[in-house]
């Protein structure tokens, strides 16, 4: 697998395939609390939360999701399903960092 180094000796390994705007995803990007880049909020898990919702929403179900996502078991699926939660921008506002 390909990787570059940085400065500092970290190794990072990537993949890259097909053509056009390259999409990153990181598994765990840490970054200070005080970037200004809303990206780095985001990492795999919560793109794999977002797709396990809307599969379930429009009438998938937790045994093909698990099949996508590539799961063991359903209860790990079910820990990204977000279809019962009912959460406002009002209560997004509460997270302080």
């Amino acid at each position: 697998m390909p990787a570059i180094t940085t400065r500092d000796g970290v190794e990072i390994f990537y993949k890259d395939w097909g053509s056009g705007q390259p999409i990153v995803f990181s598994h765990g990007l840490e970054a200070p609390c005080e970037t200004s880049w809303p990206a780095l909020l985001a990492c795999c898990h919560t793109f794999r939360a977002t797709g396990i919702t809307t599969y379930l929403e429009n009438g998938g179900t937790l045994e093909h999701a698990q099949t996508i996502a590539n799961h063991e078991s359903p209860r790990t699926t079910k820990l990204y399903d977000r279809t019962r939660e009912e959460l406002t921008a009002e209560e997004i506002g509460r997270i302080r960092i």
